[in-house]
């Protein structure tokens, strides 16, 4: 069958879509992480530059270290919508459901995403698993439409990068990744400056969780993974909030022996479990088994228990996808 040389692409779609309606509001997922507080702001701040009206609405707050980030004030934090938009902007959701906001069903949605296993839900959808981070989706929507880069937009669109690729540690960085770091800092943000205010203005609140935790970490597989658990409990104990784990479960991939890291945390409606690795280890297909996604070296999901059988079941998975690794890897001559 030809191809129809006619037919618009996704991305094409995105950009007459937004080009042709004027009302939006702009989403993305529940405990809203940098990427997705990043991109929701940065594409807020270009619309309104081209005479859109753009709403922010997030279902949680994010967390406290992102506080100086622009437009952040403007934020609605809400988890119900009762007015209709021209568009509603869905970023980097694989469902509806991740939001986490009701009322957004029957809108018109443009669906931005870089996740595998995204479920098409928008009315256009834009889906590119080769994006570092979903903020890259936006810098280019912004580029496409000759939107000015200004720094406020720059420094949010840097926080996207720099927090998805996990301070450019993440194998899903390409070069890209790189170019659009060069035009933000040319429009005059300090990625250095930028960085020290993430990483290095925690609460000491957040740095005696960080020692319970590690304190409590147990290692599996011969210390190739390691396990960490955070109950309601720990968090009221030592006054930090789920916001407060963001990173954390990075940290044991500092010791050489560890290849992979499974963090599970207690909300009040299940349990979240965030899954990181080093290189070529795919936790994503662990994931993906119990209904979650991401990328290969930084995936989650969430399930009804942690209790030790059902631990035990995902750590092996997670044993199993470095196995699996290992064993496809090349030997080196």
């Amino acid at each position: 069958m030809k191809k129809d040389e006619n037919k618009k692409s996704d991305f094409e779609q995105v950009l007459e879509a937004i080009s042709s309606k004027k009302h939006f509001l702009i989403v993305s997922h529940a405990r809203p992480d940098g990427d997705a507080i990043g991109s929701q702001l940065a594409l807020s701040y270009a619309l309104k530059q081209i005479g859109k009206l753009a709403h922010v609405v997030c279902r949680d707050q994010p967390p406290a270290y992102f506080r100086f980030l622009p437009g952040l004030s403007d934020i609605i934090f809400t988890d119900t919508i009762e007015e209709t938009f021209d568009a509603v902007i869905v970023l980097e959701c694989g469902s509806l459901e991740r939001t986490e906001i009701e009322g957004l069903n029957k809108q018109f949605l443009i669906n931005i995403d870089h996740h595998i296993g995204n479920s098409m839900y928008g009315s256009v959808n834009w889906f590119d698993e080769t994006a570092a981070a979903c903020g890259e989706m936006v810098f280019r929507i912004i580029s496409a439409l000759g939107i000015p880069l200004t720094k406020d937009i720059a420094t949010l669109l840097y926080v996207t990068i720099l927090t998805d690729t996990g301070s450019f540690r993440h194998s899903n960085i390409t070069e890209h990744t790189f170019d659009i770091c060069k035009t933000i800092s040319a429009a005059g943000v300090s990625p250095a400056e930028v960085s020290d205010i993430v990483f290095q203005q925690e609460r000491l609140e957040k740095l005696r969780l960080t020692g319970l935790l590690l304190n409590q970490m147990e290692l599996q597989g011969n210390g190739q993974v390691a396990v960490l658990n955070v109950s309601k409990k720990i968090l009221k104990n030592t006054g930090c909030s789920i916001g407060d784990l963001e990173g954390l479960v990075n940290l044991p991939l500092d010791v050489s022996e560890v290849q992979a890291v499974v963090l599970f945390k207690e909300l009040e409606d299940g349990i979240k479990v965030s899954l990181r690795s080093k290189g070529n280890i795919d936790v994503r297909t662990v994931a993906t088994q119990f209904g979650g996604g991401g990328h290969r070296n930084a995936a989650g999901f969430n399930c009804p228990s942690s209790d030790k059988a059902t631990q035990e079941v995902i750590i092996e998975d997670v044993l199993s996808a470095i196995k699996n690794t290992k064993h496809h890897t090349p030997t080196q001559q």
